[in-house]
């Protein structure tokens, strides 16, 4: 009986917290108490593809709406190496123009919108020699590259997410 009262006593004890505070505080010690870091949460290929696809709406969804014929994402992508342990989710989306707007015009917009921003932002001429704007990120593997598409009046945004370790057991390969 008396193990009992002592370990009912000790349970009572821990549950009221310090007297001199007036709350409960937990007894777990914080990241600077232990000088160790914080635990980063580990992201997933599904939170990265997510995450990616969002930014690519969030581009394309910069460009004037009388702009904009049409929007086609791709649902699928594939994931490359960022090296020997990591990958990265890659996709695109397909923004079609209107007749009268101007692609460079559009992508030199978009290049003025993230510039001076949380994106290092840099230009280039593409193979064919057309104007391209190409976003990265702070995280490594994060990218976006805003060019012409394939067909005349789209432009294209080919994306990356940040990189992430895949489960044990998982295959890169393949759509994702």
């Amino acid at each position: 009986m008396a193990l009992l009262l002592v370990a009912g006593s000790i349970g009572l004890a821990a549950c009221a917290g310090n007297p001199n505070t007036g709350s409960i505080q937990s007894t777990v010690p914080t990241p600077t108490e232990t000088q160790e870091e914080p635990v980063k949460a580990e992201l997933t290929w599904q939170a990265a593809k997510a995450q990616t696809q969002a930014m690519e709406l969030e581009i394309a969804g910069l460009i004037p709406k009388d702009k904009v014929a049409s929007v086609f994402q791709k649902e699928t992508g594939v994931l490359l190496s960022c090296n020997k342990t990591d990958h990265n989710w890659n996709g695109w989306i397909d923004i079609a123009l209107t007749a009268d707007a101007n692609v460079v015009e559009v992508i030199k917009s978009l290049e003025l919108h993230y510039s001076g921003g949380s994106f290092e932002v840099t230009t280039r001429k593409g193979i064919d020699g057309d104007y391209q704007v190409h976003l990265l990120g702070t995280a490594p593997g994060e990218g976006y590259l805003i060019g012409r598409g394939l067909t005349p009046n789209v432009i294209r945004i080919d994306s990356g997410s940040p990189c992430f370790t895949l489960p044990e057991g998982i295959y890169p390969g393949g759509d994702f």
